[in-house]
């Protein structure tokens, strides 16, 4: 019974997850992939909302991924028989668009305990408020190159996104620039948001959207705090371009920071544009610099396919911070190394390998012939903490030595269980 639309997301790439964000970005109601899977493969909806309002947020969301219009047609008529998407390549229970990930998010905090401290003779916790300076931070090729874009963003100019999983060292990074400008003096004033309380979506119930007139008050209270916002949109901007150029001929930079970015609507987004083409009053150069910083989401929303947001995914380099993977080894020495402890006499080296290994997860996409499969790995710095954390407690428990492979996986299976 499944419809031509989960053939249109297989062929288009698109997820579950990535259709409700999607979905959201425009104003939609916010759906789960299981409320997907049913609609795709069941044709059963949610109730209370009326079959043709959600319909059109579906089409709306497709449009913004790029999908051709022609592909719209009988879009939420029944396959026949045949032509099931599902037919040639994997089961309703393992399907490749689900991209849920129950490792990703069962591997919980758990500080090192006070028993597992003594076993192994850790004075401090290496993974618990471990973040003191920038010496703290290990430097991986993705970090390396993301942390050296930021800084040449905020001293010389730009538009960047600076786009990552859940706990891929996105807020390190901000810590980490914000520091750098500290320590060597940099006359870079860092302009940041509030974004508590703020999310995407015009319907949020709670919440309510960032919008331009938010970051330009960020703006003329970060340059000057005693500055009373004025109230009319035509002199608010006015004032923004009065302080900034005041602020630059003092021989000041600003950098306007936005973290949870993939939280920004569009409208927003766009409007970025605008406060980023505010010019001195003579000579080269921009009075404002750019950085975002968000998830995956925001990557999705700066695709170059979606005609509403080009003008601003032209201006704007995308830096991604990838999985550690080959550098998990070298990654959890040096966070060791921090708190004073050579982590190869606490960890044998079938330990890593067996964490590299569980913290990837394989999936099937595509159909018939173009059928593959695809490894994506969760081996981000939060999920190595983890994931070395509820190991290290698990060691200590039953005495044994050092963290082995076989204690990795039996604690993969322990967090699962629970």
């Amino acid at each position: 019974m499944s419809l031509k639309l989960k053939l249109v997301l297989a062929d288009n790439r698109i997820s579950y997850n990535k259709l409700g964000m999607l979905i959201k970005s425009q104003g939609g109601a916010t759906w789960s992939p299981a409320t997907f899977s049913q609609i795709v493969n069941h044709n059963r909806w949610p109730t209370g909302t009326p079959l043709h309002e959600q319909q059109q947020q579906i089409r709306k969301a497709l449009r913004a991924a790029g999908v051709p219009p022609t592909e719209f047609n009988q879009l939420f008529d029944e396959l026949k028989a045949g032509v099931d998407v599902l037919a040639d390549t994997t089961p309703a229970e393992a399907d490749p668009l689900d991209e849920e990930e129950p490792h990703k998010m069962l591997l919980r905090k758990q500080p090192l305990t006070p028993e597992c401290r003594r076993h192994f003779k850790i004075v401090r916790d290496p993974f618990t408020d471990e973040m003191e300076s920038s010496e703290d931070v290990y430097l991986s090729d993705d970090i390396r190159y993301v942390r050296a874009a930021v800084r040449q963003c905020a001293k010389h100019g730009g538009m960047l996104a600076v786009v990552g999983e859940s706990g891929a060292g996105k807020t390190t990074i901000k810590r980490d620039l914000k520091e750098w400008i500290s320590t060597t003096r940099e006359p870079i004033t860092v302009i940041e948001p509030y974004v508590l309380g703020v999310e995407d979506g015009e319907s949020a119930k709670f919440n309510r959207t960032m919008r331009a007139q938010d970051i330009a008050s960020a703006i003329i209270r970060g340059i000057d705090r005693l500055a009373i916002v004025r109230q009319t949109a035509q002199s608010r901007s006015e004032q923004v371009h009065e302080l900034l150029r005041s602020s630059a001929k003092a021989g000041h930079r600003h950098v306007l920071v936005i973290e949870e970015a993939h939280d920004l609507p569009i409208p927003t987004l766009k409007h970025l544009k605008r406060f980023y083409e505010l010019e001195p009053e003579s000579g080269f150069g921009r009075l404002l610099s750019i950085l975002l910083i968000g998830q995956t989401e925001l990557a999705w929303k700066l695709d170059d396919r979606n005609p509403r947001v080009r003008e601003v995914v032209q201006r704007m380099e995308i830096a991604t911070l990838g999985p550690l993977d080959d550098e998990l080894q070298p990654y959890l020495k040096h966070k060791f190394k921090r708190v004073e402890i050579d982590a190869d006499s606490i960890f044998d080296a079938t330990a890593f390998d067996e964490m590299r290994t569980r913290l990837q997860a394989s999936q099937t996409v595509g159909r018939g012939q173009g059928r593959r499969v695809v490894t994506r790995s969760i081996c981000y710095p939060l999920a190595v903490n983890n994931l070395a954390s509820i190991a290290l407690n698990q060691a200590a428990r039953i005495s044994a030595k050092k963290v082995t492979g076989e204690l990795i996986a039996a604690a993969i299976r322990a967090q699962v269980e629970f």
